[in-house]
């Protein structure tokens, strides 16, 4: 007797799994019916009216290969100086205080050392000189 009361007790390892699948197909047919009458969100983006004034001219700061600052000013005529590195920042940072969103580019010669434009750029932003770039020229 006690062979028939074991084979009773014994724990079943199969999940039913029918179930499940019924509530997964009712969430399926509910979806299926829903998605089509749902309205998709519309977002009104504001508008803004077009600026009235031109892009500034950039200041242009050209490093030559003997490592000799230049600067050129595209806003007037484009002629190029050859500035100290103190000019070059009273230059810019008198610039800069009569019109506070005027761009700075950097162009040196591509046989200049890394390390030059670098000093460069850090002495510019040692004075608070914002909007700094480097200029390149496009691949032919």
């Amino acid at each position: 007797m006690k062979s028939n009361r074991r084979s009773t007790n014994r724990l079943m390892n199969e999940i039913n799994v029918v179930p499940y699948i019924d509530v997964m197909l009712v969430l399926l047919v509910i979806f299926m019916v829903t998605a089509p009458l749902m309205n998709p969100g519309q977002i009104d983006l504001p508008s803004v009216a077009k600026s009235l004034a031109p892009p500034q001219a950039p200041l242009e700061v050209i490093i030559k290969k003997d490592t000799t600052l230049a600067l050129r000013d595209h806003a007037r005529g484009g002629q190029e100086s050859v500035v100290s590195r103190d000019e070059l920042v009273a230059i810019l940072k008198a610039r800069q205080d009569k019109q506070a969103d005027q761009p700075v580019v950097i162009s040196a010669d591509k046989n200049v050392r890394y390390s030059e434009v670098i000093n460069v750029m850090d002495v510019l932003q040692q004075e608070h000189i914002q909007k700094v770039g480097l200029l390149t020229q496009a691949r032919k």
